[in-house]
């Protein structure tokens, strides 16, 4: 990629991000204001629901026609601006792209964190255990956050560490103010999963 086309990536990039984040920083500011059935958080959902359509589709092009650039030629902002696209899609999206994801982390293109969320999210919208920890859920039952359950618990630093990334419990205390307490996490891992396999039988 010449230094022309790095200036052009750049760019794009840039533009994808405000066109991207903007609708939803608006949104989540008046549904704290007006609440989420308000018309003016509607519309701001639908500006940004249009977005995404063209965001996914420039990006998808960058990854389809370069593999996934490296950190000099799209900047930090860069990547986040691709992984937040990706995240935003839908499951095919995510799993389509998740190796190239993989394999950009092996090469230090790509920061573990992001590989972590994407990975996650493919794993809770599939009703399965998540492996790292990355994802919250409300539960109007309790009114309270918690984490998805995790497969494993009692092994997620050690799996967490082999990508580079710090200890659940300081993660979940800096990211979310959220406790991770071992016990109650396995217990909950385990009732899910009788609850999971409940179903498919």
């Amino acid at each position: 990629m010449t230094s022309e086309h790095q200036e052009d990536l750049i760019a794009v990039l840039d533009t994808i991000w405000k066109t991207e984040q903007r609708p939803i920083t608006l949104r989540d500011s008046l549904m704290k204001i007006y609440g989420p059935e308000s018309a003016l958080v509607k519309e701001q959902q639908a500006i940004y629901e249009k977005n995404h359509v063209i965001n996914e589709r420039k990006v998808k092009d960058i990854l389809d026609k370069y593999g996934w650039p490296a950190k000099e030629m799209a900047g930090e902002q860069g990547n986040w601006t691709i992984c937040n696209v990706i995240q935003h899609s839908d499951n095919t999206v995510r799993i389509q792209y998740l190796p190239m994801m993989r394999q950009a982390v092996k090469d230090q293109k790509l920061e573990p964190r992001f590989l972590v969320r994407a990975e996650d999210r493919i794993a809770t919208e599939r009703g399965d255990l998540q492996i790292y920890g990355g994802q919250m859920k409300y539960y109007p039952e309790t009114g309270s956050f918690n984490l998805w359950p995790v497969f494993e618990p009692e092994n997620i630093d050690k799996r967490r560490a082999d990508i580079g990334l710090e200890p659940i419990a300081q993660f979940l205390k800096n990211r979310f103010d959220f406790e991770w307490n071992l016990e109650e996490q396995i217990r909950r891992s385990e009732e899910f999963e009788r609850e999971r396999l409940s179903k498919t039988k």
